[in-house]
Parts: C-alpha cells; structure tokens; sequence
C-alpha cells in the first residue's frame, strides 16, 4: 500500500504529459484564471470559448492576447478592465493562450 501514493502521483503526472490541454486548464485554474472566466460560460471576463471564436484566424493575435494575458486590457469585452496578471510568466501566458484558442 505504500506505494499507492507515488502510482498515483505517477499517473497524475503521465495524464498531464499526454494532455497539453488538461496542463493547460491545470495551469488556467493554479493562476486563478478560472476565477473570471469559465470555459463555456462567462463569469466575469468573457468564456475561453467565446474568445477562440472571436479571435479565430487572426493573424499575429497570440502575441497580442499573450501581452493582454501579463498586462491587463480594457475595453474588447466591455468596461471591465482586466488587470495585470503578475503571478503569469511569459511561457505560461503563451501556453494559456494556445490553449484558450484552441477551444471549439
């Protein structure tokens, strides 16, 4: 039974390696991105959804959402602003952002 922990720890790990896309949430929920946006639905800034299919096709727009990501913006979605977001390096941002608009 004592090596219950270190199968599950293993597995958790090989789920995450195999799925860009679970690391991805993982990543979205650990930087408390989920707090104002849901994937399907919007909470206070817009669903990773909505935004995949606003921004779909454009070019050069991943390295303006991964800027919008570190340093806040205001005004595509409404009044409220999006504030800075500290706690993101810039490969997290560019991971999150692939991710997000990769969402159908």
């Amino acid at each position: 039974m004592k090596f219950l922990p270190s199968l599950l720890a293993a597995t958790a790990l090989s789920a995450a390696a195999l799925s860009p896309a679970f690391a991805s949430q993982e990543l979205a929920q650990k930087k408390a991105c989920m707090g104002c946006h849901g994937i399907d639905n919007k909470i206070v800034g817009p669903a990773y959804k909505d935004v995949a299919k606003k921004y779909k096709g454009q070019k050069g727009i991943e390295a303006k959402l991964v800027e919008k990501v570190l340093k806040g913006g205001k005004g595509s979605w409404g009044e409220v602003p999006m504030p800075a977001n500290s706690q993101v390096n810039e490969a997290e941002a560019k991971q999150l952002v692939s991710w997000i608009l990769s969402l159908k």
